[in-house]
């Protein structure tokens, strides 16, 4: 299970951070890309079973979905894609070249000084 993978490593990468910091971790950001997702439940579930007794331990977890992006052939424009509609929003061209998708990534972390 992918999300079980990145509870383990959120951990682990949180509580090197409240060891460094000197706090208490309250809260944490990540951020996915459209390929690169997350189940969000499924990532929330493993994080609270796999930080119990840790630094982590009753945190919140916040995951951001990033759009996927490409790059029209036509007008060169940029633009969020729509699954449903793969199309430029400027020009309605569905040529276009798939930009690289966000990577999963610890954005940030909140601590309450302890």
């Amino acid at each position: 299970m992918h999300e079980t993978v990145v509870a383990q490593n959120m951990v682990e990468a949180i509580s090197q951070e409240a060891r460094a910091h000197g706090g208490r971790p309250v809260r944490a950001k990540i951020s996915c890309g459209q390929l690169n997702a997350v189940n969000d439940e499924v990532l929330s579930f493993a994080f609270e079973a796999i930080s119990q007794g840790t630094p982590c331990e009753g945190m919140a977890l916040q995951v951001e979905h990033k759009p996927l992006q490409a790059t029209c052939k036509r007008c060169g424009g940029t633009f969020d894609v729509v699954l449903s509609n793969a199309q430029c929003l400027e020009c309605q061209s569905d040529e276009f070249e798939l930009l690289p998708d966000a990577p999963l990534l610890l954005e940030e972390i909140e601590f309450e000084k302890e």
